[in-house]
């Protein structure tokens, strides 16, 4: 057992020795190879360097013209298509609502014809009724205000031409009475005269 153990470090130790002195001996060639190999990976790495950043650069430049085109085109296209859509989702929308609209006025036009009997019965009915009421009672009140109003202004008008035609007999009245009177005070007086003059000279003669 100790012998194994004394063998297996002297390989241990002798393959250690071995490897630091190969790696010893080698050193001189592995560093000259290193340099070599090392000048030659800086300048393919320099190189690669400057090729990466090239073909960054171009990839770059080309990704991000592709991507701009790309992003441009898909606006393009989906301005199109959301043009296309709105016109498509407009002209559905405006069948749609005509459509609606014309089955609306249709149904409505039939509610009206048929008092409402087929689509909310009850609310249209009551608001015909309040409606036709309101109608009934406005129209009501208009016709009576305005046979009111007929009436009135004939009646006004009966009464301005009595008041009139009264001034105006009244005024006549009064005008040919006052005409008759002077005439005749004028004429009495004139005949009173004469016969006063008549009988004076009666007088004389006798």
């Amino acid at each position: 057992m100790i012998f194994l153990i004394a063998s297996i470090f002297k390989s241990i130790y002798l393959s250690i020795y071995r490897d630091v002195f190969i790696s010893i001996i080698l050193s001189s060639f592995l560093s000259i190879y290193l340099s070599i190999y090392l000048s030659i990976y800086l300048s393919l790495l320099i190189l690669t360097v400057l090729i990466s950043v090239y073909l960054s650069i171009y990839l770059s430049f080309h990704i991000y013209l592709s991507i701009y085109l790309s992003i441009y085109l898909s606006q393009s296209l989906h301005i199109y298509l959301s043009i296309a859509i709105c016109s498509y989702l407009s002209i559905y929308l405006s069948i749609y609502l005509s459509r609606y609209v014309h089955i609306y006025l249709s149904i409505c036009l039939y509610c009206d014809m048929f008092i409402s009997i087929y689509l909310f019965a009850y609310v249209h009915l009551n608001l015909y009724i309040v409606v036709c009421s309101y109608l009934s009672i406005y129209l009501s009140l208009l016709i009576l205000t305005v046979l009111i109003s007929i009436y009135l202004s004939r009646y006004i008008y009966i009464y301005l031409s009595i008041c009139l035609c009264s001034c105006k007999s009244i005024y006549r009245s009064i005008f040919i009475s006052i005409y008759l009177s002077i005439y005749l005070s004028i004429y009495l007086s004139i005949y009173l005269f004469a016969c006063h003059s008549c009988m004076s000279e009666g007088h004389i003669r006798l």
